[in-house]
């Protein structure tokens, strides 16, 4: 369990991947199926959260930090411009609840989106409960849609 919650700490802020993989963890807890996956989403959410909580203290510092900004809008692509477009439009629209959202939607790369949400909003506490959410949402939509589509397979 520790490797499942450290992976989805890093991955928070740093691994660039799925945070879906941990479902297939080799684990053998003892314990019934669904136990055995509810405490790997939970180990992966609170892991995530506190993942995500490291990239929002390190964009509130990015925010006093003016040459990473314009070194980022600089690049090649504008990742933030394109990234902050969506983001600012669903933080406006939606606030927290459009970060967990977001978040839910499995195997789409969120480090991006937890960093540009990290630098619009200032509330960790709100900041942690939405990656938690929505890390914890991502992982249920997955055992539910995917898990069902490999079941009709």
């Amino acid at each position: 369990m520790g490797l499942v919650f450290i992976y989805s700490f890093l991955i928070a802020f740093i691994l660039p991947g799925p945070s879906e993989v941990v479902l297939i963890a080799p684990l053998d807890l003892g314990f019934p199926h669904w136990a055995h996956l509810a405490i790997i989403m939970l180990s992966s959410a609170f892991g995530k959260a506190l993942g995500s909580l490291l990239a929002f203290h390190i964009g509130q510092e990015a925010k006093k930090a003016g040459p990473i900004v314009r070194w980022l809008r600089r690049s090649r692509f504008d990742v933030l411009e394109w990234s902050e477009k969506r983001t600012v439009k669903l933080a406006q629209t939606y606030g927290y609840w459009g970060l967990a959202g977001a978040l839910c939607i499995p195997f789409f790369q969120d480090t991006v989106s937890i960093y540009v949400f990290a630098i619009l909003e200032e509330d960790y506490f709100k900041f942690a409960l939405a990656t938690f959410l929505g890390s914890l949402g991502r992982l249920l939509v997955t055992v539910l849609f995917v898990g069902r589509a490999f079941t009709i397979l």
